[in-house]
């Protein structure tokens, strides 16, 4: 059967004018299509092809459209005015919708449409430009069956009768220097397009992870998938910024022949972890996979080796392993989603996931927007200490690397913060340990502050902030062996990113307090590899080369330190730090003058 029509007729809808144009481009993507094809590869490309077929029949005609390009995964469809464009973008959602109504739901055609208006340049081939670049690059804020379009087409929709709008604000995107302002646009009628926020809502995501699948494996180890899942659960649950759903919700999900998605779903999941194991003797090898549930998106995937009898009795590293790994791609994912979508669009969990990750990165843009999504999820979660916590923490950090504009103004700010978490819940070891580094950095009251860490631990014995923080009052008080078992267990504790290098940077001065410079430069070391962004990480690494008689290596430092602060010197740093009368604020002070900070 003939597929499009007659060359003569299609001309009309395929673009071949040259030279400079006005109107609106729409650029159709197919949601994971490289899975797709994974899948069912004859399939997936006769849906595409029916779908091309249906838009270029039905839909177009009736608009004004043009065909710009089909490449497999996507189209490029060409429009005089934003409305007749609108309207097309709805149309090829419902023409997919109708292609795909007895397919699997795991099988399906998700498309995600970006629309522009702006100037391009057309010839008989294609379309060229920024504005084409902007419709293509605003396919990313968009999830599965979603439109997202710019301001320039937001001005030519009546809201409501041409769709449902909803403001995303300015969104940054890859390659495009300054932030797009960008809307979410759904079919007209009384459904609002985002969800809003409402209730109690979580700061964390919630992982559920579904038994393996056994491959090649005898009956005796036929159960190996579900230890391996009961292994995995066990681990995750340790960790304090993961919900996981427990052993026997999931154990139930096993078998039941509907795509792991689609279950996770139905128990409230945010991400799926999934997978399949093989034996071979007496080794067995583990192939894992963490799925984001909303979009189908794989964010993780790793094949492992371990003992079978390790694996069995629990005791194998790779637990440990996966976990790391899951978390990190959780922070990985975050922080793409807030440098590429709005906020009010994101989940919570995923705002304070990134949140955290970000201020610890310390770059200017991800530290700045860090603040911002900390206050956004202040907002949503206003009976949650955490969030206002860490905007305690964070005028910390800005004092601390010498970013402050008004440090009297960041003092009571954070101050302001770490009391109003304490008023939402005074036994939250992160608020409580919080409010010690706030006494300890703006107020000096060391011995408030160790009061604050002490209750914090009682809380929660393996809080790693007041673990680290109350090495670094040992250390102020030349407690250096108190200081390395504090400081070192807080990194033992926490050891992944983003808090990795700030645990090790405090390990180093721990280490320094101890008389320990060779181990002191260790911890530096592997705080500096991580980000050389943090202010005293330089200091320990001034001072243990100095030490050590490395005076090349402790300029060098110094250098850094006043890329990083212009402005620094040793006074400045005095007046600043809370040790400046101490032995050891003496001795970072002399370290840093004869490695040649200026006075």
């Amino acid at each position: 059967m003939e597929r499009h029509p007659a060359p003569d007729s299609i001309d009309a809808l395929v673009g071949h004018a040259a030279g400079r144009r006005r109107g609106t481009i729409v650029v159709v993507d197919v949601v994971e299509s490289v899975r797709l094809m994974e899948q069912d590869e004859a399939g997936a490309v006769a849906r595409w092809q029916a779908l091309v077929d249906a838009v270029v029949r039905g839909v177009l005609p009736g608009s004004g459209g043009r065909l710009v390009k089909s490449l497999g995964d996507g189209m490029m469809l060409a429009f005089d005015d934003a409305p007749r464009a609108i309207t097309a973008a709805f149309a090829v959602q419902r023409a997919s919708a109708r292609l795909d109504e007895a397919v699997p739901r795991e099988r399906r055609t998700w498309l995600r449409i970006g629309a522009h208006s702006g100037e391009h340049f057309a010839d008989g081939l294609d379309v060229y430009g920024r504005d084409v670049n902007l419709a293509a690059r605003l396919t990313t804020l968009a999830g599965p069956g979603e439109i997202v379009i710019s301001a320039q087409v937001r001005e030519q929709v009546v809201d409501t009768l041409d769709g449902e709008i909803e403001d995303l604000g300015e969104c940054y995107l890859k390659h495009i220097e300054q932030p797009v302002r960008a809307f979410r646009i759904g079919p007209p009628g009384p459904e609002p397009v985002i969800e809003r926020h409402g209730g109690e809502v979580s700061l964390r995501p919630v992982v559920a992870v579904i038994p393996f699948d056994g491959r090649g494996i005898t009956s005796d180890q036929a159960v190996l998938g579900e230890v391996i899942a009961e292994g995995l659960i066990n681990a995750l649950s340790q960790s304090q910024d993961l919900d996981v759903i427990s052993r026997m919700s999931t154990t139930l999900l096993a078998g039941r022949g509907e795509a792991a998605s689609v279950l996770a779903r139905r128990i409230g999941a945010d991400y799926i972890v999934t997978g399949h194991c093989r034996t071979a003797g007496a080794r067995t090898s583990v192939t894992a996979e963490l799925c984001e549930v909303r979009t189908a998106r794989v964010v993780w995937t790793e094949t492992m080796h371990a003992r079978l009898a390790d694996v069995v009795w629990g005791t194998s590293p790779m637990f440990e392993t996966v976990v790391e790994r899951i978390r990190t791609a959780l922070l990985s994912r975050a922080l793409e989603l807030v440098r590429t979508n709005a906020m009010p669009t994101l989940e919570t969990y995923t705002l304070m996931l990134a949140a955290v990750a970000s201020m610890y990165r310390l770059s200017t843009t991800d530290f700045d927007r860090a603040r911002l999504a900390l206050e956004a999820v202040a907002d949503r979660a206003p009976r949650h200490p955490t969030p206002r916590a860490w905007l305690a923490q964070w005028y910390v950090l800005r004092w601390v690397q010498g970013r402050s504009p008004d440090p009297a103004a960041d003092a009571s700010r954070a101050a302001d913060h770490s009391r109003r978490a304490l008023d939402l819940d005074p036994y939250c070891a992160l608020a409580l340990a919080i409010d010690g580094v706030v006494e300890t950095h703006f107020k000096r009251r060391f011995d408030v502050a160790a009061e604050r860490f002490e209750l914090a631990l009682a809380s929660n014995p393996n809080e790693p902030m007041a673990l680290a923080n109350r090495g670094v009052l040992h250390a102020f008080a030349d407690r250096g062996s108190a200081a390395m078992r504090d400081t070192l267990r807080a990194g033992r504790l926490s050891p992944i990113d983003p808090l990795r290098f700030y645990f090790d940077s405090l390990a180093g001065t721990a280490a320094l307090s101890a008389d320990e410079p060779t181990k002191a430069l260790q911890y530096a070391l592997r705080s500096y590899r991580a980000n050389r962004l943090h202010a005293s990480t330089l200091r320990v690494l001034i001072v243990a080369n100095w030490r050590l008689g490395h005076m090349t290596e402790a300029r060098q430092a110094v250098s850094e330190m006043r890329a990083l602060d212009p402005a620094m010197t040793v006074d400045t740093w005095l007046a600043r730090s809370p040790i400046a009368e101490r032995p050891l604020g003496r001795l970072i002070a002399q370290a840093m003058r004869e490695s040649g900070l200026p006075a």
